[in-house]
């Protein structure tokens, strides 16, 4: 089958030298790009340059980009070509608009000034003992692959922090019906680690259970394999 995979995590730039961004290493999206490739799929990974990525393999293409707007581009462009998507990119919620000092925030009468203004400087001044940065929302790109690609078998992730089972497994079924997908890989942060990655592979009625990166990726790519009946 012809699979898309994202993974890694996004960078949004507040100047041309920092950035705001998340700690997604791509560890797992190598290791389900990997699998997928021994089972003699067709993939495409995109994925960002700090990210780890497999070796180059004949099936495979990569696609790097570096923030959600990157992202979002790619993947309208891409998605109506592939059966199965495997969304486990973390995405920025957020991307920065504006970076100036407390006491022009403080003067201001409105705030909403700052979310039409863009800082000009190659890199913003350090001169200030407190910075506010002004973010706006991300689009979430989940929702709009549907709309690409009303066929795509859609597998999402979702990722809490230190929260009940009972609870991860509802919020992810949530995101299931919201966008329409086949299935959402449920993970708590504080159940990820060097040696483990607990991972709940929740369906509408059922969900089978992980331990590690590797049993996540084969959990997967059995999951697809039903796809294709």
């Amino acid at each position: 089958m012809k699979i898309l995979v994202t993974s890694g995590g996004t960078s949004e730039a507040i100047d041309r030298v920092r950035s705001i961004t998340n700690h997604s290493t791509g560890r797992l999206g190598k290791v389900i790009t990997e699998t997928l490739l021994k089972a003699g799929h067709q993939v495409c990974l995109i994925t960002t340059q700090q990210a780890l990525k497999p070796a180059s393999h004949s099936n495979l293409s990569v696609i790097e980009i570096k923030n959600t707007s990157d992202l979002l581009q790619e993947m309208k462009r891409i998605v109506p070509d592939y059966q199965v998507l495997i969304h486990s990119i973390a995405v920025s919620d957020y991307s920065p608009v504006y970076m100036t000092g407390l006491d022009q925030v403080q003067a201001s009468q409105d705030l909403s000034e700052f979310l039409h203004k863009k800082n000009m400087e190659s890199k913003i001044s350090s001169k200030d003992e407190v910075q506010v940065l002004f973010l706006k929302k991300n689009p979430k790109i989940i929702s709009l692959v549907k709309e690409w690609n009303p066929s795509i078998h859609l597998i999402g992730f979702k990722l809490l922090v230190d929260v009940t089972k009972e609870h991860l497994i509802q919020i992810a079924r949530e995101s299931l019906e919201k966008n329409q997908a086949d299935l959402i890989v449920a993970n708590d942060l504080t159940q990820i680690n060097a040696d483990q990655h607990l991972a709940y592979l929740v369906e509408e009625k059922d969900y089978q259970i992980a331990a590690s990166k590797q049993e996540i990726a084969d959990l997967l790519v059995k999951k697809i394999q039903g796809f294709d009946r």
